[in-house]
């Protein structure tokens, strides 16, 4: 029997009613918020493109940090921004570099927060791609050797998660055996294993100081119109090692995401990405929308499609909402 007898509005009519039966429930326990940490002391760069989003040397990174952990959100993810770049990325790999001296000061001060390093060459190659360029190509092969010994000097200063983004065939196998040959065999990976060559990522860009000198990443970041390649690209990584799987961007691959969370039974990150941020954030500023209603909407959808873990450079407005 349907109607009368069936009244699907009687659950939605107060507000503990809606909370009582809610499906999916967005917490910040789920959350990790992205950092950017670039030289020097007492820098603070607002990201013109990224309104709230900031370059930070590693003092002012701290302060944040400790606020972010007093918000109750899970962790944070650096990125760096080095000195100085060249053409093989090597500046990622000094003990004295920005995101290891981050993380070194995180774990000195004992903060309660999962620290996640995103392991890629974009940020620290004069030329701005996530790997190796040689003949004009970006060599696959020759660029596996420095991500595993980045991901190691991150796993050497304290970091919890390596977080591969560079998109490299076999980087993951090449990490996990660095890491366990070095003893590092219970850091884990997340692998960033279907990440799209998106017009998305435009701000981070700016962010990162990341935009390449020549040419696209198309030959290497997945093409937005596959699907079945990603969970090919989950499956290869999982075989190889990674421990979680991230799907990039969120929004335009909601269905990439619920794919892999229905196909694989580990965890499923989703990264709300800097463009996703950006255009929230402009819409807001000119009173087009309701910012806290739209960012709650959009990360309960991300979740409700098969997230457990989401990046989000939200997380901080979201944990002040989410208090009771």
């Amino acid at each position: 029997m349907s109607y009368p007898t069936h009244r699907p509005r009687r659950l939605r009519r107060n507000v503990a009613l809606r909370s009582l039966v809610r499906e999916t429930r967005l917490t910040t326990a789920s959350l990790i918020y992205p950092m950017f940490v670039c030289p020097g002391t007492k820098v603070r760069q607002e990201v013109s493109s990224m309104p709230g989003v900031y370059q930070q040397s590693v003092d002012q990174i701290m302060e944040e940090a400790r606020e972010v952990e007093s918000l109750g959100i899970s962790g944070i993810i650096l990125f760096g921004l080095p000195e100085n770049k060249d053409p093989r990325g090597l500046s990622s790999l000094h003990a004295q570099g920005v995101v290891q001296r981050a993380i070194e000061a995180i774990r000195k001060a004992k903060l309660k927060l999962l620290v996640i390093t995103d392991v890629c060459l974009c940020e620290y190659t004069d030329h701005g791609h996530c790997g190796i360029v040689e003949d004009g190509e970006v060599a696959n092969d020759a660029t596996l050797e420095i991500l595993a010994q980045q991901a190691f000097s991150h796993a050497r200063a304290g970091a919890d998660i390596v977080a591969p983004s560079d998109m490299m065939d076999g980087r993951v196998a090449a990490i996990r055996k660095m890491l366990d040959a070095n003893k590092f065999e219970n850091i884990a990976i997340l692998s960033y294993a279907a990440k799209y060559c998106s017009g998305f990522y435009g701000p981070f860009r700016e962010a990162a100081q990341s935009a390449p000198q020549f040419g696209d990443r198309r030959s290497y970041q997945m093409d937005p119109a596959n699907a079945r390649e990603a969970l090919k690209e989950v499956k290869l990584d999982l075989e190889e090692g990674a421990d979680m799987v991230m799907v990039k961007p969120a929004l335009a691959y909601l269905d990439v995401i619920r794919r892999v969370r229905d196909q694989f039974d580990v965890p499923v990150a989703a990264y709300n990405v800097s463009g996703e941020y950006s255009m929230v954030k402009a819409a807001a500023q000119n009173g087009w929308l309701d910012e806290k209603r739209v960012v709650l909407e959009i990360l309960t959808g991300i979740q409700r499609a098969g997230a457990d873990i989401l990046l989000t450079y939200h997380a901080k407005d979201v944990a002040r909402w989410l208090k009771p």
